[in-house]
Parts: structure tokens; C-alpha cells; sequence
């Protein structure tokens, strides 16, 4: 029989099977859109903040991606929790900075 503890920590593994899938794909997203951006800003000769702020993106992403790796890699209880909670912060924070970059992307090319 399982204790609730145990359907805790499958269910804190699977999540940490999703952040560090997603977070992986939008490190992707993050340099896909910085190298479209760049080709906008030449062409349209604009500056933007965007850029600077999808590269921190990306390595917030990467931070993300990592924590979740360890955690999942780990043995020992007490750090994969600290990490899968690090993930979990990292992952959240990373989409702040994605919308906050969407908003100003839109802001930028709407002034054009």
C-alpha cells in the first residue's frame, strides 16, 4: 500500500519531467526569436530592449532546464525537493520574462 508521501514525490517527478521539457523548448523559442529579431532590427533600423531581455530569458530557461535535470538525477529527498522547487521558481519566472518581452516587442513594432 502507498503512503500519500509516495504519490507526492511521483507526482513532483513528473513535474519535474515537464519543466525541464518545456523549459528546454523555450530556451529554443528564446534564440529563435532573438536571431528573427535581430533581422527586424537591421532591416527596419529599430532598438529595442527585447533582445537583451530574451537572452536572460534563454539562460533563465537554461537555469530551469538544469534544476529540473538534477532533481530528477539526484538520490538524496531533501535536495531533489530544493531543486525541483528552484525548477519550479525559474520556470515561472522565465514566463514573466517572455511576456514581458512579447509586450515590448509588440510595443516597439507597433511604433514603427
Amino acid at each position: 500500500m502507498k503512503r500519500p508521501d509516495d504519490k507526492r514525490s511521483e507526482l513532483d517527478e513528473d513535474i519535474c519531467v515537464h519543466i525541464f521539457a518545456t523549459s528546454a523548448a523555450m530556451l529554443g523559442v528564446c534564440m529563435t526569436v532573438v536571431g528573427v529579431l535581430h533581422v527586424v532590427v537591421v532591416m527596419r533600423n529599430i532598438d529595442t530592449l527585447a533582445d537583451d531581455l530574451l537572452s536572460v530569458n534563454a539562460m533563465v530557461y537554461l537555469g530551469a532546464c538544469l534544476s529540473a535535470y538534477w532533481a530528477m538525477r539526484t538520490k538524496r529527498k531533501g535536495r531533489n525537493r530544493k531543486l525541483e522547487h528552484i525548477a519550479d521558481a525559474l520556470f515561472l519566472f522565465g514566463l514573466l520574462l517572455s511576456t514581458v518581452a512579447t509586450g515590448i516587442i509588440t510595443w516597439a513594432i507597433a511604433r514603427i
